[in-house]
């Protein structure tokens, strides 16, 4: 089964991060990397990216008309990463996105993803 994690970012986590020490950011940015080697090997990551938060343009669509605005739609919270999981179960998507380092201080949000495939035609 597929999962998104989505790890987000706030003011509060950033200045966090920033808090840090150059050995404790060295340490964060190699558990990620441990991690993304422990699913790649395992066949659970089917994906894992940083998003650049600095430029964000939401796009609605309403009575035909584009509107495409700078800035993300939530004022302080944004989506700073993400990981596409194939795991066995939601309780192993919740024990992967424990251990993102930024679950230790910011949101991390877990969501099946919905197989429509059956429903393509």
């Amino acid at each position: 089964m597929k999962f998104l994690i989505l790890i987000y970012s706030n003011p509060e986590s950033q200045r966090t991060w920033a808090g840090l020490s150059d050995a404790e950011r060295t340490e964060g940015f190699g558990d990620f990397a441990g991690l993304n080697a422990e699913l790649a090997a395992s066949g659970e990551l089917v994906m894992a990216e940083a998003l650049d938060q600095s430029y964000t343009t939401s796009v609605t669509v309403r009575q035909g008309k584009v509107t495409a605005a700078d800035g993300s739609f939530a004022d302080q919270e944004q989506v700073a990463g993400f990981y596409l999981l194939d795991c066995a179960s939601r309780e192993r998507a919740v024990e992967i996105a424990s251990r993102i380092p930024d679950a230790r201080f910011a949101h991390v949000e877990v969501r099946p993803v919905l197989d429509l495939s059956g429903q393509m035609t």
